[in-house]
């Protein structure tokens, strides 16, 4: 007997509790159901944490996929638990971990000690757990009552990958026993192969260059497997720390997973990186993938999103005949740990599991205190009362952390000697938000949860080669955000309300004026409607005019280089590095180094004069603290505006 259930077919026929999966209610003497759970990108969240904005939060948290495990389970006669790397970085809790606690022989991470509490069977390393250095990572590794496999990291290269010293063992055969549809126990060997993105040589560099090397995942995953199956291996199921991108391979490939799926041998996949959710319709279109089916390249994969959002599920109906195992058939699916309903409020699918929660709760009340504690001072405030209207000292500190972060990443790199800028928008400028919603941070200490209000939402970095014809055009796209003011207007208004103030991009490193007179080149959703249209005079580069066939590095967000907002010259087309790190990791790691910041605004953009123009435009009334130091603009308070806001104008 063989089951066929595809995907769809088998969710929309056990919608809501069942009580045992088809494949361990209904499989034959000779077959049985092996389910395998997967989490990924973990990133150090144990607890419905956010460390950032200091509160719970239902979405997150190891501890709440952790319920799901039981249930999960109870449906199946035979299970395995695996994690898919990237679990020692990623919040604040690492960071206490790493650079206040420190890892010494014997230490237990809480991490660990949370995987170890839920019985893991395995996991694999993703490119954040090199972020802290080998010794780090393998002082936190030892604590683990699980193998960690990495196929595609040695400390020496042989011949061929299978002749490599690796940094852990390449791959682990697992011999497990699973029950059969008529009760009977078997042995089966599984076999475990991880797999990391190679990147980790540029990413981190200063803590791997001359200590390991990596190799492509491709060509060390057709090397191993085969040895695997001579080894005895049963099923294999590759541990892809990789997301999953382009069909065909390529040397050196990040998102790997599609090619790796197919790789001959290779039962199952998990993936990651990515923090997104495998099966799902965003998916729909990459060449390789059945979302219906859960697969890729024909093979059962899943990917269980990140910080503990879903967990990851392949479930395999294997039949042993002539003495060896294969899988007749299998679904894919990832489960949830919460849902956003239509209002946008989010709704606990679970509660938190006890055992985990006190597994890691010294180091939460220690990470807390840590947050909530200075991590370095700033000598001037950081506020974004006028980050629409002037250069802003909120804005300007991501800015220049972000360019900070990218000049070292670009070292050793081809781009390396081209002219680097930054990119960075206010996010919290009032608006819809009400006259309470700005970024205030005074001068003196600063905490790492500060950082969230500097910096909202989790991107990661990233970087964009473009032209200096691409920068004018990114800067127009921006000026969208103002209405065209007729000279000689008095108490026009100035801002668009329509325009997000996350699209009001200001880019440090050049200079440049904005000439309000001018209708915009871009209407508020980026699409090009004059095409003559200039608001943007007098951009400089090093105090001369810059050159629209010069070439650039903008640091900015994976947001804006993968397309979003419409910016030229901001596309995965011009992205020339994608960071490991979040922008707000990067801002964090900038003020420790620093000690103390300096984030005066340097006024590198004003608007053009306009003799005898006024405008107006609304703000919070704790602007009022810090009118008079707004850099290169003419303002005073003109009464009261709507909804709570203070209304100033403008003295162009």
């Amino acid at each position: 007997m063989t089951l066929n259930i595809n995907r769809r077919g088998f969710l929309a026929g056990t919608a809501g509790l069942i009580a045992l999966h088809p494949f361990s209610a209904h499989a034959a003497g000779n077959q049985a159901h092996l389910r395998i759970m997967e989490t990924t990108d973990l990133h150090v969240h144990v607890f419905p944490y956010d460390y950032y904005a200091d509160k719970p939060r239902d979405t997150v948290g190891l501890a709440r996929t952790a319920s799901l495990i039981k249930g999960i389970r109870d449906e199946a006669t035979n299970s395995l638990l695996i994690d898919n790397g990237d679990f020692l970085q990623g919040n604040p809790m690492g960071d206490f971990i790493a650079y206040e606690r420190g890892m010494k022989d014997g230490d237990m991470h809480p991490i660990i000690q949370a995987m170890n509490t839920l019985g893991f069977d395995a996991s694999t390393l993703g490119n954040h757990e090199f972020n802290y250095g080998l010794d780090f990572l393998m002082k936190s590794l030892a604590g683990a009552n699980f193998p960690v496999v990495s196929a595609n990291i040695a400390l020496e290269m042989g011949s061929d990958p299978t002749k490599d010293k690796t940094l852990l063992p390449p791959y682990v055969i697992m011999d497990h026993k699973v029950t059969d549809g008529e009760g009977v126990e078997h042995d089966i060997k599984v076999g475990l192969i991880g797999f990391v993105p190679p990147q980790v040589m540029n990413w981190d560099r200063r803590h791997l260059e001359g200590k390991v090397q990596a190799r492509d995942i491709i060509e060390t995953a057709k090397a191993y497997i085969p040895q695997m199956k001579e080894a005895g291996a049963d099923i294999i199921v590759a541990l892809s720390h990789s997301g999953i991108g382009a069909a065909d391979h390529s040397e050196g490939m990040e998102n790997a997973a599609v090619p790796l799926a197919g790789v001959d041998g290779v039962d199952a996949i998990l993936t990651g990186h990515s923090h997104l959710v495998f099966p799902s319709p965003g998916y729909a279109d990459f060449a390789g993938a059945d979302v219906d089916a859960g697969t890729l390249m024909g093979t059962p994969a899943t990917m269980g999103g990140f910080w503990g959002s879903h967990m990851g599920l392949i479930d395999l109906l294997v039949e042993k005949e002539g003495g060896a195992w294969r899988v007749v058939s299998a679904v894919s699916e990832a489960r949830p740990i919460s849902k956003r309903n239509e209002d946008r409020s989010i709704t606990a699918l679970v509660e938190s599991d006890e055992a985990v929660l006190a597994s890691a709760q010294k180091e939460h009340d220690e990470t807390l205190a840590y947050v909530r504690r200075a991590v370095g001072k700033t000598d001037a405030p950081l506020h974004s009362y006028f980050a629409l209207v002037a250069d802003d000292p909120s804005v300007q500190i991501v800015s220049i952390a972000q360019l900070w972060y990218i000049e070292q990443m670009m070292k050793g790199t081809e781009h390396e000697g081209l002219p680097i800028l930054s990119a960075a928008a206010p996010f919290k400028a009032g608006g819809r938000g009400g006259p309470e919603y700005y970024t205030d941070v005074p001068k003196g200490d600063v905490a790492i949860k500060n950082v969230a209000d500097l910096y909202l939402y989790p991107n990661t970095a990233r970087a964009v080669r473009v032209t200096g014809q691409q920068v004018k055009d990114w800067l127009e796209r921006s000026a969208g955000i103002f209405n065209q003011i007729e000279p000689g207007a008095q108490d026009a208004p100035l801002l668009d309300a329509s325009f997000p103030s996350y699209n009001f991009d200001v880019i440090d490193g050049v200079s440049y004026q904005i000439d309000l007179s001018q209708p915009s080149k871009y209407d508020p959703k980026g699409v090009l409607v004059n095409v003559d249209a200039s608001r943007i005079v007098n951009l400089e580069y090093n105090g001369a005019p810059l050159e629209m066939d010069a070439e650039f590095i903008i640091a900015t967000n994976n947001y804006r280089a993968g397309g979003g907002g419409d910016f030229p010259g901001a596309s995965p087309d011009t992205t020339v590095f994608e960071g490991p790190d979040t922008n707000r990791d990067v801002i964090v790691r900038y003020i420790v180094e620093k000690g103390t910041i300096s984030p005066r605004a340097d006024a590198n953009w004003t608007f053009k004069p306009m003799p005898g123009t006024t405008v107006l435009f609304d703000t919070g009334p704790a602007a009022r603290a810090y009118a008079a130091d707004v850099p290169g603009v003419s303002i005073e308070e003109a009464g009261e505006g709507n909804d709570g806001f203070v209304r100033f104008r403008i003295s162009l």
